[in-house]
């Protein structure tokens, strides 16, 4: 069994982007976030980043936080952060910024008055 397959750490599985910066990169690379725990990340993308490499992630909500190269697998690679974060700030945020259901999700009604006709947007 690999430390890959005895994480103990609770991970939200979410699809959002981050960037991140390798040690000596002058530019980020975008990224996408598969799963986000205190501890560390999933992400996946076109960075090509050795294990032990230094890296700055950069999430919304959070900011930059240090890390290094934990494992790579073909375009998916782990991070593993210096400090622990509070990864439930990503989540709430996305939640929150969203008034109310998107149009598709909300429940389909009837009219109030006897007008069936098409509304218009």
């Amino acid at each position: 069994m690999t430390s890959i397959d005895t994480r103990n750490m609770k991970r939200d599985s979410l699809f959002l982007m981050a960037d991140v910066s390798l040690d000596g990169s002058a530019q980020p690379t975008r990224v996408k976030v598969r799963n986000l725990s205190d501890t560390g990340m999933m992400i996946e993308g076109p960075l090509v980043a050795a294990t032990g490499q230094r890296v700055v992630v950069t999430l919304k909500q959070i900011g930059s936080v240090g890390g290094r190269i934990a494992w790579t697998q073909s375009a998916r690679i782990g991070i593993a952060f210096d400090e622990p974060v509070d990864a439930s700030k990503v989540r709430t945020k996305l939640i929150g910024e969203m008034p109310e259901a998107p149009r598709y999700a909300r429940p389909a009604v009837a009219p109030r008055s006897g007008d069936w006709s098409v509304r218009k947007l």
